[in-house]
């Protein structure tokens, strides 16, 4: 759409005295243009809206400010810019901060790659584990084999063993009591 230079500056003057038609005028005409611009930038709509909005908000709060010498779209476009990148700014600064505040969350990630050292006391660990585990009778050497290494849920333990699921939890539940005891009088 084609915009009259002589009626948008006649408009943008309107503005600077405060008339309600001209800001509507200056809206209507100029608002696709900001909004497809944010919207090639973030690839996001909601956020290109929320920016083009902000954009407007700023542009009709500075208008006493606009040069005629540069084009209204010009200057509108490095409003929306400007907006854009201030956002961008704070979004990687709320980010960073929430990095900051959680320093879990970097442990948790770096401790998903464990080292050669943390794998082997790991295999250390489980060969003590499994050394404590054959000392229980064998009834709770196959409980906690079932649940612990088979992974299976009481419901299919019953079903293996052909026992009362509360007999299976029951078990089971002797089974770590009787595993931590032994390991609590080892140390």
């Amino acid at each position: 759409m084609e915009i009259d230079e002589e009626i948008l500056l006649s408009n943008i003057e309107l503005a600077q005295q405060g008339k309600q038609v001209a800001f509507n005028y200056l809206l209507n005409t100029h608002w696709s243009m900001v909004y497809h611009f944010l919207l090639k930038k973030s690839s996001d709509e909601y956020n290109a809206e929320e920016v083009t909005i902000q954009t407007f908000a700023r542009a009709f709060d500075k208008i006493d400010t606009y040069d005629d010498s540069y084009r209204f779209s010009t200057w509108l476009l490095t409003i929306a810019k400007n907006l854009y990148i201030d956002q961008l700014r704070r979004d990687n600064s709320m980010e960073r901060q929430q990095l900051k505040t959680k320093p879990e969350t970097l442990k948790r990630v770096m401790d998903e790659n464990p080292s050669p050292e943390d794998a082997l006391i790991k295999e250390q660990n489980l060969a003590e584990l499994l050394g404590y585990i054959h000392k229980l009778k064998p009834d709770y050497q196959k409980m906690i084999n079932l649940r612990y290494f088979q992974e299976m849920s009481y419901k299919e333990m019953a079903q293996d063993l052909d026992e009362p699921m509360n007999n299976v939890k029951v078990k089971l539940l002797r089974a770590r009591r009787l595993l931590a005891d032994l390991i609590q009088n080892d140390k």
